[in-house]
């Protein structure tokens, strides 16, 4: 790699005059400046950030460990992150652990490595040695999509069993007693939150509830719960799924048998990304504030980084229901 000492030697000036241009432009008279500036493009010289950052003991990057950049949910969560970190001269090193504890434990410990300057953390579970260990690095971090005590970190999520409720309650209110719910791996407190909010809301009811655990969140696990959800009888009759992925899956296996939308099968989301309006069937969605998930995870994140004694924070946000045509109301 190309040096500071070589742009130096090149241009005939001292190290300290190429760190000038570089660093302080405006203190380096014109032609001194433009023949080194020449020189850098001719070389190709790239300032080494990390050495400077590490010499100033404040790094400029920011971690965002998620579970899924696969679902827009996350991708907007990121947006919001990046939106706050930008907005303070920062950058988001963004890493997806797939729901798998092996990859968000080598991510957090390259995290810590790197010494950035703290880590947004949508985790695979709040317990582990992965977790434990870097806790022990002394990085700053805050939960998103996550609560967490405020003791242990500041926190940014949604009221998940909240959200189910609602999802639960609007399929009773049209009309629904045989109601399934398709649920991702359990393993996620999200998803036993949502699943909590279900059953709390049918309870006292005569609903009959299904429920189905999925092998993921994604499109493809939504299409196998749907193939399942065909082979029941007595078929339900409206479905909520722990997230729009799921649902929509299972809207693509519902379309294809020929089941009707919402006539013989009512289908609700949970995250309420672009595409569930979209869908063939516009879908019904509780929506999550995701773009302003990560925008607040970010700036709690930064206060806390630039003062220690400032007092942690547990953000919850009241989810919202969006109807659509997937659960039209039954006549």
């Amino acid at each position: 790699m190309v040096g500071i000492k070589d742009v130096a030697k090149r241009a005939g000036v001292s190290i300290g005059t190429v760190s000038n241009v570089v660093n302080r432009p405006h203190v380096v008279a014109t032609a001194t400046r433009n023949r080194v500036l020449s020189v850098i493009e001719e070389l190709g010289y790239v300032r080494d950030e990390s050495a400077r950052q590490l010499r100033a003991g404040r790094s400029r990057i920011m971690g965002l460990l998620v579970l899924d950049l696969g679902n827009p949910f996350f991708v907007d969560v990121a947006r919001g992150a990046e939106q706050a970190a930008h907005a303070e001269g920062l950058n988001i090193i963004t890493c997806n652990s797939g729901q798998r504890s092996d990859l968000e434990a080598s991510y957090l410990a390259m995290f810590a490595e790197q010494r950035v300057r703290g880590v947004l953390l949508s985790p695979v579970a709040t317990s582990g040695e992965a977790l434990r260990a870097f806790r022990r690095s002394g990085t700053p971090y805050v939960f998103v999509d996550r609560k967490a005590p405020a003791s242990e970190a500041s926190s940014v999520a949604v009221d998940d069993i909240a959200g189910g409720a609602l999802a639960a309650r609007h399929l009773l209110e049209t009309g629904h007693h045989r109601i399934a719910f398709v649920n991702g791996p359990a393993i996620l407190a999200q998803c036993r939150d949502r699943e909590q909010g279900v059953r709390t809301a049918l309870a006292g009811s005569t609903a009959e509830l299904t429920v189905l655990e999925a092998i993921g969140l994604d499109v493809a696990s939504g299409r196998d719960a749907g193939a399942r959800l065909l082979g029941t009888s007595p078929r339900p009759t409206a479905v909520f799924c722990a997230n729009d992925l799921l649902a929509l899956g299972l809207l693509q296996a519902m379309v294809g048998a020929g089941v009707r939308v919402p006539e013989e099968m009512a289908i609700v989301g949970y995250d309420d990304i672009e595409f569930a309006g979209a869908a063939a069937v516009p879908l019904t969605s509780v929506r999550q504030p995701a773009r302003r998930l990560g925008r607040t995870a970010a700036e709690l994140l930064l206060a806390e980084t630039a003062d220690t004694t400032v007092e942690r924070q547990a953000v919850v946000f009241t989810p919202e229901l969006v109807v659509r045509e997937s659960t039209r109301v039954r006549r």
